[in-house]
């Protein structure tokens, strides 16, 4: 076997595989997973209280895209006719979670961003907030719902999409800037994710002197 080349990346950029998925036929009819929780369709949100909750939700998995829009950029996307945007509520009715889709494509809808606050993982709601997905993303003139994930995901992700019913048909890979070096994200987000630009290692410690 011949061995296979490996491709340094710079201290200050990370690279994540990402894995495009796809769900060809709408799944059987089935009792939709009990939640506390509802969704509630979110009509032209400012893009300040979208970062906001998009920041709580992704910055455990470095989700950073929208934060590098302008204002006007963002809100010519997540205010498109082709976008809907549901926000997860609970039962005080705090945001705890989203879901965008694009329907931008025609016959396709994407699960955009689908996702919960770190607190509420591993307790069955990505369950319900997946069938309340699917029940959306079908519709009239749908043949093909999409979503992506990448290694840079909770570990689950990729199995839990599988689980759902869809099927993985393409693998890329993406490097950015750590977007914790570029101030998008706090210095102490994703912990997991290692990173490798002293710039940051020298934040935290400024950080953590100046709290002591």
């Amino acid at each position: 076997m011949t061995p296979v080349a490996l491709t340094a990346v710079a201290d200050d950029r990370i690279a994540t595989v990402v894995t495009t998925l796809e769900m060809r036929q709408r799944p059987p009819l089935r009792p939709t997973p009990a939640s506390p929780l509802r969704l509630v369709r979110w009509d032209r949100p400012s893009a300040a209280r979208y970062r906001a909750l998009f920041t709580r939700i992704g910055a455990p998995w470095l989700w950073f895209s929208r934060l590098a829009l302008s204002e006007e950029a963002l809100l010519a996307i997540i205010h498109a006719s082709t976008t809907e945007i549901y926000v997860v509520a609970d039962p005080a009715g705090i945001e705890v979670g989203m879901l965008e889709l694009d329907l931008g494509t025609s016959g396709e809808c994407t699960l955009a961003y689908f996702g919960l606050i770190p607190e509420l993982a591993g307790q069955g709601h990505g369950r319900w907030l997946m069938a309340e997905a699917l029940t959306r993303a079908w519709r009239g003139g749908v043949t093909r719902v999409v979503v992506n994930t990448c290694t840079l995901d909770h570990p689950s992700a990729l199995n839990f999409y599988r689980a759902q019913g869809f099927t993985a048909t393409s693998r890329t890979v993406e490097t950015f800037v750590d977007p914790r070096l570029s101030g998008l994200l706090p210095p102490d987000a994703a912990p997991q994710i290692p990173c490798l630009d002293s710039r940051r290692q020298a934040t935290i410690a400024t950080s953590a002197s100046a709290t002591s």
